[in-house]
C-alpha cells in the first residue's frame, strides 16, 4: 500500500509532553465502528465485558542513554559519545546508536564514569554500533539505574529525561527489563483503576514484548512492501497462554493493551495455526490492512504517528478510513497524541 494513505497533518500543540495526572484522568475515545464517544480511562470497567480479558505488556524501561568518552591516544583526541542501548544481543552485549558513531572504532573503550565502560565490537552497516560491558545482566542494569537517562522519544521535551520521567515513563505493571521505550497503552493504568476491573469482573494476564527503538519511526519507504520491519524480543509463558484460550472458549473477548501485546498474541497465532502457545523469540510482524486478526477482539492504543507503522496496524485493526476519521475528530476535540497523550479503545473491523 502507498504509505500516504496513512499521512495526515498534527499540529505541535496536540503531542503531550508530560502525562495526565492521575494517570486514569486521560481521555479516551471508543471508536466501535463507525460510532465515535468521548469517554475517560475511568470508563474502562463499564466499557468492556465481565468474562473479557486484558493482555498487558510488563516490560520495564531501562534507562539506556548513556553519555561517555573516548579517550583519546595514539593521535587521537578525546570523543565525548553519546550512547542509546537499543537491543540485548547477549549477557553485557548490547546493540546501540551511537553519536558521533563514525568517530568509533572496533576495541575502541567508552567509559561512563565510575567504572562503568564498554569496549566497541562492530560497526553495522546501518549506523549502529555492538558493545560489550564487562558485566552480567543484572550488574549491568544496576549500573544503568546509577548512569543511565531515560530514553525520552524526541517529541516529548526533545528526548530530554527528568527525573520525574523515571516514574511517569514506566507502567505500574512493567517488571522485566529490556525495553528502551515504554509500552505507552500501560501507562495509564493505576491501582485504582486495576481494582475497579477486578469488581468489574474483567480479568488480566501479562506477556513481555520488549520495545525496541524503531517502533515510533516513520515509514520513509514509499510503499509498505519496501518497508523492513525491525524485530523485537518476545515472550508468552504457559499461564498467559492457558488465561487465553480459557477466554475464549468461555466466550470472552481478548483486549490487547498496547500495539506491543497485539504484535505478540498475533505473530506466535500466525505460526501456531490461530492458536496463542506458550513461546520466547524475536517477532518482526507488520500489520496493514487487510490483515486478518486472529486472536485480539479489542485493542487499548493511545494515538500514533502518521506514516508510524504502528497508525498502519490500528489502520488494519479497526479500517483505514474510521482511523482517519477518529484521528480527525481527535485532533478537533483537543485529545493528547504520542506517548504520554490520550488513548482509544478501538474495536476489531474484519477486511471485507
Amino acid at each position: 500500500m502507498r504509505v500516504d494513505l496513512f499521512d495526515f497533518e498534527l499540529p505541535a500543540e496536540r503531542i503531550a509532553q508530560r502525562p495526565a495526572s492521575p494517570r486514569d484522568s486521560a481521555r479516551l475515545l471508543d471508536v466501535d465502528g463507525d460510532a465515535l464517544a468521548d469517554r475517560t480511562i475511568r470508563d474502562l470497567p463499564t466499557l468492556l465485558r465481565a468474562g473479557d480479558l486484558l493482555v498487558l505488556n510488563d516490560t520495564r524501561v531501562v534507562p539506556a542513554r548513556l553519555t561517555g568518552v573516548r579517550p583519546g591516544g595514539a593521535g587521537r583526541s578525546d570523543v565525548r559519545c553519546e550512547v542509546l542501548l537499543v537491543r540485548r544481543l547477549g549477557d553485557g552485549l548490547w546493540r546501540c546508536f551511537a553519536r558521533p558513531g563514525k568517530r568509533l572504532r572496533a576495541g575502541d573503550t567508552i567509559s561512563f564514569g565510575a567504572g562503568l565502560s564498554a569496549v566497541v565490537r562492530t560497526k553495522i552497516a546501518d549506523g549502529a554500533v555492538d558493545i560489550a560491558f564487562d558485566l552480567d545482566d543484572a550488574a549491568l542494569m544496576a549500573a544503568l539505574d546509577s548512569h543511565g537517562a531515560i530514553p525520552l522519544p524526541p517529541y516529548i521535551r526533545g528526548g530530554v529525561a527528568d527525573a520525574s520521567d523515571r516514574d511517569d515513563y514506566q507502567t505500574i505493571h512493567g517488571r522485566v527489563a529490556g525495553a528502551v521505550a515504554a509500552s505507552t497503552a500501560g501507562l495509564h493504568f493505576t491501582p485504582d483503576l486495576m481494582a475497579a476491573l477486578d469488581r468489574a469482573g474483567i480479568a488480566r494476564t501479562t506477556i513481555t514484548l520488549h520495545v525496541g527503538a524503531g517502533t515510533f519511526q516513520p515509514v520513509r519507504a514509499e510503499d509498505t512492501d519496501d518497508h523492513v520491519m525491525h524485530a523485537e524480543w518476545a515472550s508468552i509463558g504457559p499461564d498467559a497462554a492457558e488465561a487465553i484460550a480459557r477466554t475464549r472458549s468461555n466466550g470472552g473477548r481478548v483486549v490487547a493493551v498496547g500495539t506491543t501485546s497485539l504484535r505478540i498474541l498475533e505473530s506466535v497465532a500466525a505460526a501456531h495455526d490461530g492458536r496463542v502457545v506458550a513461546w520466547s523469540g524475536d517477532t518482526s510482524i507488520f500489520i496493514v490492512p487487510g490483515y486478518r486478526f486472529a486472536i485480539v477482539d479489542l485493542l487499548l492504543t493511545n494515538f500514533h504517528l502518521p506514516r508510524s507503522t504502528l497508525f498502519m496496524l490500528v489502520s488494519a485493526f479497526a479500517g483505514l478510513g474510521r482511523m482517519r476519521a477518529a484521528y480527525a475528530h481527535a485532533i478537533a476535540g483537543g485529545y493528547r497524541f504520542y506517548s504520554y497523550g490520550d488513548a482509544c479503545l478501538l474495536h476489531r473491523s474484519e477486511p471485507s
